[in-house]
């Protein structure tokens, strides 16, 4: 029969049951499918075999195992023996981190090729039948040094997963089309400028992650990947989106951020199943109406964009999440909150807002509304209605009458139980009630504020229970330490305020709180923030202002997701601009009040910052005049003024 690859087992007891299997006939099935890719020199048995083999078209020995070499005293890339013993059992060979600036074609032949250990083994147990192996069905090579992938890859047709990530690929092999049991592709963080033509035909394809790549267009018959699930092709240089993608129905999550887009193409609302779209950072300026009919659609993120107005959303009613900050949004309006009933979480910072209307009343279920850095002067009453509201952020607003704003919305619940010893009286101040037992199982929120306790008192903790607490506010007492009991809240609390107490330090416990987004630490005695910060891989927004530090604190710049940070009225004498460039999503950085006797001309590279505070320090440029014209100005005069 010829072309057909054939395992045959050594002479040996063990072997006489395996060719008559059920496993060893769909071997030889297997590998004569895989003859069909190209041409195979026929296997012999392994017994017979005396010389070493070699590669089709040269003299030079398979490597195997360490010190085998690629040429003369050049050593090639290796692969452990165990590897590959493992990978034939389990179908998973995982060769990342190896510093392979090539992949041994012993790889790629694994389901071909007889092992090495055939020749010196003639007695194998059940275990060792390699005859009876698993076809490989998931490559993991990240994280290593390739350049390139090899045509070979159609040698392992069977594959379901090839993660080639964190790598040097410039280009994809055309082979990679003949995978057509491939699910899930993750090529990200390379250097490739286009994808192949060939890789459209992946009819079963589920999962394609092509982000931190350098492509400028994408094959017009995408859209051919009917069975697309995820797709995330972010931080590249595309201008357009192929209208094809009106026929990616099955894709739940597709991000295009940071690319060169000016429009979507209105094609894009036949993703009827699509749940997330990210669309930060690109140059949108307007959004197609159509975008408003994918009823699908939970989360949308427009941010860092270009939008005058903000969309309308009819037929988004399982909208939860709404990002539209750092745009040019001006007004905000009942048609564009009317219909959004599941919203969950509304940001809106960073943008030209003068007002909120009282129809945000309608949106029942927000939890959190960042207003940050806009032109609100007032806040209407009706914020107060908003029963599931955890997180308020108002930040660069030019706010008149806050404090009664602010005793709306938190303490429209916060009165005393007739259960508790203090009288209820129709006077009784929020600072006077006890633990408010309300705010803990309804809003999420642990409330210990306004009390001028020296500690904070262990039955506020225990009444927590199994509550799932969002939000702690200790703010406005007497402490020196923050409460050790507070990493009991580790799992849930997101949002800690602990200003306006006399703190000189951050403990370790606040560090563990994993999912912390929002730190506010302000008026307190603070000179410094322990390393372990580094762990908060969540937070977005620090507030540092009034507090006694000299030194911008470096943890700060090893914290990627900050957006916030707020270091007003410090003593702070210097910053890094390098170190702050490197922090891709800080959008405001408030410095004013401070000892900074210059402001270095390379803070003008943070194209990201949004808002930049600096008044109030003694440096003499830029001129006041300067900064009066906001931080699009000064960024702008800085750079101007980068040595060349």
């Amino acid at each position: 029969m010829q072309n057909t690859v054939c395992r045959l087992a050594p002479t040996c007891p063990a072997a006489s049951h395996g060719p008559s299997s059920r496993a060893a006939r769909t071997r030889a099935e297997t590998g004569s499918r895989q003859s069909a890719l190209g041409s195979r020199r026929p296997l012999v048995k392994a017994a017979s075999r005396k010389q070493p083999r070699t590669r089709r078209g040269s003299g030079r020995p398979l490597q195997a195992g360490p010190g085998k070499k690629t040429g003369p005293g050049r050593p090639g890339p290796t692969v452990p023996p165990g590897l590959l013993r493992a990978a034939r059992k389990s179908g998973l060979l995982n060769l990342s981190g190896r510093d392979l600036s090539e992949v041994p074609q012993h790889v790629w032949r694994i389901n071909l090729d007889t092992p090495e250990e055939a020749h010196q083994n003639l007695s194998f147990t059940a275990a060792d039948r390699w005859w009876e192996q698993t076809d490989l069905t998931k490559l993991i090579l990240a994280s290593n040094k390739l350049q390139c992938l090899s045509e070979d890859v159609r040698l392992l047709p069977a594959l379901t997963v090839l993660d080639i990530h964190d790598n040097q690929l410039t280009a994809l092999p055309s082979a990679i089309g003949i995978l057509e049991n491939l699910q899930k592709l993750d090529v990200s963080h390379n250097k490739l400028k286009n994808i192949p033509e060939e890789l459209t035909q992946l009819r079963h394809l589920k999962s394609l992650l092509v982000q931190h790549n350098e492509l400028s267009h994408l094959p017009d018959g995408f859209g051919q990947l009917a069975s697309l699930e995820e797709l995330n092709l972010s931080n590249n240089q595309l201008a357009t989106i192929p209208t094809s993608f009106a026929s990616l129905t099955n894709l739940i999550r597709l991000s295009v951020a940071q690319n060169q887009l000016r429009s979507l193409p209105a094609e894009i609302s036949s993703m009827k199943s699509l749940k997330q779209l990210d669309c930060t950072k690109n140059f949108l300026e307007t959004i197609p109406p159509e975008l408003a009919s994918m009823a699908s659609l939970e989360q949308l993120y427009l941010r860092k964009n270009k939008l005058h107005f903000l969309p309308e959303f009819p037929s988004c009613r399982l909208l939860k999440e709404l990002h539209v900050g750092e745009n040019q949004i001006e007004v905000l309006n009942t048609e564009h909150l009317k219909h959004l009933n599941s919203l969950c979480v509304l940001e809106l910072r960073d943008n030209k807002l003068k007002s909120l209307p009282d129809e945000i009343s309608l949106l029942q279920k927000l939890e959190r509304l960042d207003l940050a850095n806009n032109d609100i002067s007032r806040l209407p009453y009706a914020l107060g209605n908003l029963p599931h509201l955890k997180f308020l952020a108002l930040e660069g607003n030019p706010l008149r009458a806050i404090r009664r704003d602010i005793l709306q919305i938190y303490y429209k619940h916060d009165l005393p139980t007739p259960s508790e010893e203090s009288p209820v009286t129709a006077m009784t101040l929020p600072s006077e009630s006890r633990i408010n037992m309300h705010a803990i199982t309804a809003l999420k929120l642990l409330e210990y504020s306004e009390k001028q306790a020296i500690l904070i008192p262990d039955e506020v903790f225990n009444a927590v229970g199994s509550n799932p607490v969002t939000t702690v506010n200790f703010s406005k007492n007497q402490l020196s330490e923050i409460p050790a009991r507070i990493v009991e809240l580790k799992e849930s609390v997101c949002d800690v305020s602990l200003g306006f107490n006399k703190l000189s330090s951050i403990s370790l416990e606040l560090c563990l709180l994993h999912r912390l987004m929002h730190v506010d630490v302000r008026n307190n005695f603070l000179t410094s923030l322990p390393e372990e910060m580094e762990a908060l891989t969540k937070l977005q927004i620090i507030n540092l202002a009034f507090n006694r530090f000299k030194i911008f604190p470096t943890v700060l710049y090893r914290i990627p997701t900050l957006e916030t940070i707020l270091l007003s009225n410090n003593q702070v004498g210097s910053i890094d601009p390098v170190q702050l460039k490197k922090m891709d999503k800080l959008g405001t950085l408030d410095l004013q009040n401070n000892d900074l006797l210059q402001v270095p001309p390379e803070l003008g590279n943070c194209e990201t910052l949004r808002t930049l505070l600096l008044e109030g320090n003694p440096f003499r440029t830029p001129r006041a005049a300067i900064l009066a014209k906001g931080t699009a100005a000064v960024l702008e005069y800085l750079r101007s003024r980068i040595p060349t």
